[in-house]
Protein backbone atom coordinates (compact mmCIF):
# COMPACT_ATOMS: atom_id res chain seq x y z
CA UNK A 1 0.00 0.00 0.00
CA UNK A 2 1.30 3.43 -0.96
CA UNK A 3 1.71 5.53 2.16
CA UNK A 4 2.84 8.69 0.37
CA UNK A 5 0.47 11.62 0.54
CA UNK A 6 -0.93 13.21 -2.61
CA UNK A 7 1.46 16.11 -1.99
CA UNK A 8 4.44 13.73 -1.73
CA UNK A 9 3.40 12.04 -5.00
CA UNK A 10 3.04 15.41 -6.76
CA UNK A 11 6.50 16.51 -5.59
CA UNK A 12 8.00 13.18 -6.75
CA UNK A 13 6.28 13.48 -10.15
CA UNK A 14 7.36 17.06 -10.75
CA UNK A 15 10.92 16.36 -9.58
CA UNK A 16 11.21 13.37 -11.93
CA UNK A 17 9.69 15.39 -14.75
CA UNK A 18 12.14 18.27 -14.31
CA UNK A 19 15.18 15.97 -14.06
CA UNK A 20 14.20 14.04 -17.19
CA UNK A 21 13.39 17.18 -19.20
CA UNK A 22 16.78 18.60 -18.30
CA UNK A 23 18.51 15.32 -19.25
CA UNK A 24 16.64 15.25 -22.57
CA UNK A 25 17.61 18.86 -23.32
CA UNK A 26 21.27 17.92 -22.85
CA UNK A 27 20.88 14.85 -25.09
CA UNK A 28 19.58 16.88 -28.04
CA UNK A 29 22.25 19.57 -27.92
CA UNK A 30 23.59 18.45 -31.34
CA UNK A 31 20.25 17.42 -32.86
CA UNK A 32 18.62 20.15 -34.97
CA UNK A 33 14.89 20.67 -34.97
CA UNK A 34 12.00 22.08 -32.99
CA UNK A 35 10.54 20.83 -29.72
CA UNK A 36 7.06 19.36 -29.27
CA UNK A 37 5.10 19.72 -26.04
CA UNK A 38 2.30 17.18 -26.35
CA UNK A 39 -0.07 17.97 -23.54
CA UNK A 40 0.35 21.65 -22.66
CA UNK A 41 -1.81 21.33 -19.55
CA UNK A 42 -1.11 24.21 -17.19
CA UNK A 43 2.01 25.19 -19.14
CA UNK A 44 4.57 24.33 -16.45
CA UNK A 45 6.76 22.10 -18.61
CA UNK A 46 6.33 24.36 -21.65
CA UNK A 47 7.64 27.23 -19.54
CA UNK A 48 10.59 25.11 -18.36
CA UNK A 49 11.37 23.96 -21.91
CA UNK A 50 11.45 27.52 -23.23
CA UNK A 51 13.87 28.51 -20.46
CA UNK A 52 16.13 25.52 -21.25
CA UNK A 53 15.74 25.60 -25.04
CA UNK A 54 14.77 29.19 -25.78
CA UNK A 55 16.75 29.13 -29.02
CA UNK A 56 14.40 26.48 -30.50
CA UNK A 57 10.85 26.74 -31.72
CA UNK A 58 8.49 24.97 -29.32
CA UNK A 59 5.13 23.76 -30.59
CA UNK A 60 2.50 22.88 -27.98
CA UNK A 61 -0.45 20.55 -28.57
CA UNK A 62 -3.46 19.95 -26.35
CA UNK A 63 -7.15 19.20 -26.54
CA UNK A 64 -8.19 22.43 -24.86
CA UNK A 65 -6.43 25.39 -23.29
CA UNK A 66 -5.99 25.31 -19.48
CA UNK A 67 -2.74 27.24 -19.08
CA UNK A 68 -2.49 30.79 -17.77
CA UNK A 69 -1.64 33.45 -20.36
CA UNK A 70 2.05 33.64 -19.40
CA UNK A 71 2.52 29.92 -20.01
CA UNK A 72 0.95 29.70 -23.46
CA UNK A 73 2.87 29.84 -26.74
CA UNK A 74 1.94 32.35 -29.40
CA UNK A 75 -0.88 31.31 -31.78
CA UNK A 76 1.59 30.09 -34.44
CA UNK A 77 3.02 27.59 -31.95
CA UNK A 78 -0.17 26.39 -30.22
CA UNK A 79 -2.35 23.68 -31.74
CA UNK A 80 -5.60 22.72 -30.03
CA UNK A 81 -7.68 19.68 -30.83
CA UNK A 82 -7.63 15.90 -30.66
CA UNK A 83 -4.07 14.51 -30.99
CA UNK A 84 -5.35 11.96 -33.51
CA UNK A 85 -6.17 14.89 -35.80
CA UNK A 86 -3.56 17.51 -34.92
CA UNK A 87 -0.41 15.34 -34.82
CA UNK A 88 -0.81 13.73 -38.28
CA UNK A 89 -1.04 17.27 -39.72
CA UNK A 90 1.88 18.61 -37.67
CA UNK A 91 4.58 18.25 -40.33
CA UNK A 92 2.74 20.86 -42.40
CA UNK A 93 3.44 23.36 -39.59
CA UNK A 94 6.85 22.20 -38.35
CA UNK A 95 9.93 23.69 -40.01
CA UNK A 96 11.76 20.32 -39.71
CA UNK A 97 11.41 16.98 -37.92
CA UNK A 98 11.47 17.45 -34.14
CA UNK A 99 14.54 17.03 -31.95
CA UNK A 100 12.52 16.52 -28.78
CA UNK A 101 8.98 15.51 -27.92
CA UNK A 102 7.65 15.66 -24.38
CA UNK A 103 4.35 13.81 -24.02
CA UNK A 104 2.62 14.53 -20.74
CA UNK A 105 -0.81 12.93 -20.96
CA UNK A 106 -1.04 10.70 -17.91
CA UNK A 107 -4.08 10.62 -15.69
CA UNK A 108 -5.32 8.53 -12.81
CA UNK A 109 -7.10 6.28 -15.34
CA UNK A 110 -4.32 3.84 -16.27
CA UNK A 111 -6.49 1.88 -18.72
CA UNK A 112 -7.34 5.06 -20.67
CA UNK A 113 -3.68 6.11 -20.62
CA UNK A 114 -2.55 2.71 -21.97
CA UNK A 115 -5.08 2.87 -24.79
CA UNK A 116 -3.93 6.39 -25.68
CA UNK A 117 -0.25 5.38 -25.52
CA UNK A 118 -0.89 2.61 -28.06
CA UNK A 119 -1.78 5.08 -30.81
CA UNK A 120 0.17 8.12 -29.56
CA UNK A 121 3.66 6.59 -29.85
CA UNK A 122 3.42 5.95 -33.61
CA UNK A 123 1.97 9.43 -34.23
CA UNK A 124 4.86 11.05 -32.35
CA UNK A 125 7.39 8.84 -34.15
CA UNK A 126 6.31 10.21 -37.52
CA UNK A 127 7.35 13.71 -36.40
CA UNK A 128 10.79 12.89 -35.02
CA UNK A 129 14.27 13.36 -36.49
CA UNK A 130 16.86 10.59 -36.26
CA UNK A 131 18.77 11.08 -32.99
CA UNK A 132 15.85 12.90 -31.39
CA UNK A 133 14.61 12.17 -27.88
CA UNK A 134 11.08 11.37 -26.75
CA UNK A 135 10.16 11.59 -23.09
CA UNK A 136 6.86 10.83 -21.45
CA UNK A 137 5.07 10.28 -18.19
CA UNK A 138 3.67 7.03 -19.65
CA UNK A 139 5.29 4.17 -21.54
CA UNK A 140 5.13 4.66 -25.29
CA UNK A 141 6.69 2.66 -28.08
CA UNK A 142 7.74 2.83 -31.69
CA UNK A 143 9.97 0.37 -33.55
CA UNK A 144 12.85 2.79 -34.04
CA UNK A 145 13.01 3.96 -30.41
CA UNK A 146 15.59 2.68 -27.95
CA UNK A 147 14.94 3.16 -24.23
CA UNK A 148 17.40 5.47 -22.54
CA UNK A 149 15.84 5.52 -19.10
CA UNK A 150 12.58 4.22 -17.72
CA UNK A 151 13.06 5.14 -14.16
CA UNK A 152 12.89 7.85 -11.69
CA UNK A 153 13.99 7.35 -8.16
CA UNK A 154 10.58 8.20 -6.75
CA UNK A 155 8.41 8.40 -9.89
CA UNK A 156 8.58 6.64 -13.26
CA UNK A 157 9.46 8.74 -16.30
CA UNK A 158 10.52 7.42 -19.68
CA UNK A 159 13.08 8.49 -22.30
CA UNK A 160 13.83 7.06 -25.73
CA UNK A 161 16.36 7.87 -28.45
CA UNK A 162 14.90 7.84 -31.94
CA UNK A 163 16.80 5.78 -34.48
CA UNK A 164 17.10 6.27 -38.24
CA UNK A 165 14.09 5.87 -40.49
CA UNK A 166 13.85 2.40 -42.03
Amino acid sequence: MDTASRLDRMIARLSAQRAHIEAAAALIREVPGPVLEIGLGKGRTFDHLRKLLGDREIFAYDGTLHAPAGAVPDPDHLVLGDFRETLPAAMERLPAPAALAHADFGSEDRARDAAQAAWLGPLIDGLMAPGAVVLSDRELSAPRWTAIDGSGRDWPYFLWRVGPRP
